[in-house]
């Protein structure tokens, strides 16, 4: 399993305490200093960030190093889990980033293992700490950093969505080409995506000459909520992110998810709220109709003759459907979604 890690040696950056008490990454290569509890990242070039440098324990002995970075404005919040030779300063862009055990200032050796007890406790991290759910979370996974993110979100049944950048199907299947499951493989994510039931988008390079796009392609395959794939033409493993399209699709992806909620709940309101075909026995019999096939969901129906209004307040959700006009025109506006809001 050595060839799918690479930490850089050695580390360029080290891991400092405060008089104050606050925790603080310092570069060796460079002026930048970046420190925790709001501190900022500060540099030669005067730019400043309002971050979190986080040493966390996991359940296998080790320490890790990880970086909480807080938008204001954000809905989601994205866990990454980075490539095999790079670290994480590189990607200071999300809102949680950490390096795996061996790799810049985590303590222990890097193996498939400490991965998923790494990625682990930057998840526990987040919910105890930050009050992030499964349901507000992106996990992103680039290269061998698929491997954990995948064992997470097989974990995580109302997990937001996944990004899988550059990913393996297995770390055996990276060195040769089989099709052939092994008990020594690792990384096995050709049988975990089986297991996410979230919307996964794969992300690959069609000149990959590290790990094949066909990786990717089978994993978005074999994918039980496949969102729109991204193949770059002449993208290769490690320069995605300098492709226009990159940076457009993702943002995509991360709109659906926020507004995923809104969506499949408009989809499910369509799919109860069967109206019946205007009929001679009036638009006060469809209002029962209704009623009746939506008993567990309406909190509230008014029906009359010509039914100029019906207000339907359905148990579990913010949605309050209002139509004015006969049952035909409320079939419409069903269907079209109009006059729902959310």
């Amino acid at each position: 399993a050595k060839f799918a890690f690479f930490p850089p040696s050695p580390p360029t950056y080290q891991i400092k305490k405060q008089e104050n008490g606050k925790l603080t990454a310092v570069y060796k290569s460079s002026s930048k200093v970046l420190t925790s509890a709001n501190g900022g990242v500060d540099d030669s070039d005067g730019g400043c960030c309002s971050l979190d440098v986080l040493v966390l324990p996991t359940k296998r002995g080790n320490k890790i190093v990880a970086f909480y970075l807080k938008n204001p404005y954000a809905r989601l919040t994205l866990l990454y889990s980075h490539g095999f030779d790079l670290e994480l300063y590189t990607y200071l862009v999300t809102i949680m980033i950490y390096d795996y055990s061996g790799y810049g200032a985590s303590t222990g050796k890097p193996s498939e293992l400490n991965t998923y007890a790494d990625i682990e406790a930057v998840y526990e991290c987040l919910q105890t700490e930050y009050g992030v759910s499964q349901e507000d979370l992106i996990l992103y996974g680039q290269s061998v950093g698929s491997g954990p993110t995948l064992h997470l979100a097989s974990k995580l049944p109302r997990l937001r969505g996944v990004v899988l950048h550059s990913a393996i199907l297995s770390g055996l299947r990276v060195v040769c080409h089989v099709n052939c499951r092994f008990c020594f493989d690792i990384y096995k994510n050709v049988n975990k995506i089986k297991k996410v039931k979230c919307p996964a988008l794969v992300i690959h390079g069609m000149e990959d000459d590290v790990v094949s796009w066909l990786h990717g392609n089978r994993l978005w395959k074999k994918a039980k909520d496949p969102y729109e794939p991204l193949w770059i033409k002449e993208g290769n493993h490690c320069n995605l992110e300098v492709y226009p399209d990159y940076i457009r699709h993702l943002y995509k992806f991360i709109y659906d998810m926020e507004t995923m909620t809104t969506k499949t709940r408009l989809t499910k309101i369509k799919q109860r709220l069967r109206l019946p075909k205007k009929s001679n026995t009036g638009s006060q019999a469809a209002a029962r109709n209704v009623q009746n096939l939506n008993a567990q969901n309406v909190c509230a129906l008014q029906s009359a003759r010509t039914v100029s209004n019906v207000d339907a307040v359905l148990t579990g959700s913010l949605v309050v459907a209002v139509c004015q006009n006969r049952n035909a025109q409320i079939k419409r506006a069903y269907e079209d979604g109009e006059a729902i809001r959310v």
